[in-house]
């Protein structure tokens, strides 16, 4: 599939600046990143509501509970792993009052390839998904980036927006982005469902198309809510299809996996799932490309995910186990 490829990242400023000009509530705070995080141009249009704590990310967090205490919606931009990671006490505290904090997660996972493992966020879900009264949004394309800041906007609470820094398709789908939806992209069978967030969605394309190519016919499904998620379409799709797979650029360890497992297991009976992402250790250097192919978000591995489980899950020979139970009566006659 060929479409155009986009980074949401650079987005951030430019649809700041577009909400910002008509609510003078809106503040954008930065901690010594915002030519990397494209809020510069926000500081360039709305200087008096810019602010620039430094590497300071606790105490950043900290003026934007401040600030929406005041009635003032702060967006604190950083690289996913400062905002989730080093602010994590403060987004609890700012939480725990259920504050308007908005927050927008950059770098997320392995995008930022070159900084390493102490700049990859591959925990950021599973931080802040745990906290109560947090939302999380994952957009995948340019539509869902916009409307997913008009909903942090318009939703009295704090709320997580994950932002891809690496390439997305910028496909626009039919249907509005709403906290607790997410929708099904393209439904060719019930061999399987591919499950991803909004940062992996160039490897979920990928891998989709590529099960389509070797006559595999089955779902790929967009997660624009990562919490609270759209319970409704997981135990449809768990009641469909043969296999579910989840693509993350995250770890495997309490991301989006994590999360639509923890549904699976509230029902009686369900597809198998199995996981794609980063397993359960500490990446490394390198391009983003480079990383995460050697980490396991790649299209060889999401083909021998669903390969596997299909064949493990096969249907039982009746004839086989008929024998079986005959054989089973002879011993206790």
């Amino acid at each position: 599939m060929d479409h155009e490829m986009i980074c949401l990242r650079d987005k951030i400023g430019e649809f700041l600046c577009d909400f910002a000009k008509n609510d003078n509530r809106i503040y954008c705070l930065d901690s010594d990143l915002a030519k990397s995080l494209k809020t510069v141009q926000f500081a360039q249009e709305f200087p008096e509501r810019f602010i620039e704590t430094g590497i300071a990310e606790a105490s950043a967090m900290s003026i934007a509970a401040g600030l929406a205490s005041e009635g003032q919606i702060p967006f604190y931009v950083n690289f996913a792993i400062f905002v989730a990671g080093t602010a994590w006490t403060q987004l609890r505290q700012a939480a725990y009052a259920n504050l308007n904090v908005k927050m927008i997660g950059s770098y997320a996972g392995m995008d930022n390839g070159k900084d390493g493992a102490s700049h990859h966020a591959n925990e950021d879900l599973a931080l802040v998904r745990s906290i109560p009264n947090v939302k999380v949004l994952v957009p995948s394309n340019v539509k869902e980036m916009k409307e997913a800041i008009k909903i942090a906007i318009e939703y009295n609470g704090p709320v997580y927006i994950r932002v891809a820094r690496d390439n997305v398709p910028n496909i626009e789908f039919e249907t509005k982005p709403q906290i607790g939806k997410s929708n099904i992209v393209e439904d060719l069978g019930n061999d399987f469902a591919l499950i991803y967030e909004g940062t992996s969605a160039n490897i979920a394309y990928k891998g989709f198309e590529a099960l389509k190519q070797k006559g595999y016919k089955g779902k790929l499904v967009n997660i624009f809510s990562v919490k609270p998620l759209d319970k409704t379409l997981i135990n449809k799709l768990a009641r469909e299809v043969k296999c579910i797979v989840t693509i993350e650029n995250h770890s495997v360890k309490g991301g989006l996996g994590g999360a639509i497992s923890e549904v699976l297991a509230q029902m009686t009976n369900h597809a198998p799932i199995r996981y794609v992402g980063v397993e359960d250790v500490f990446t490394e250097s390198g391009t983003a490309t480079e990383v995460k192919e050697k980490y396991g978000l790649n299209v060889d591995n999401i083909i021998s995910k669903v390969e596997e489980t299909i064949s493990n899950n096969a249907p039982i020979n009746v004839t086989i186990e008929k024998s079986l139970f005959e054989k089973i009566k002879a011993i206790f006659k």
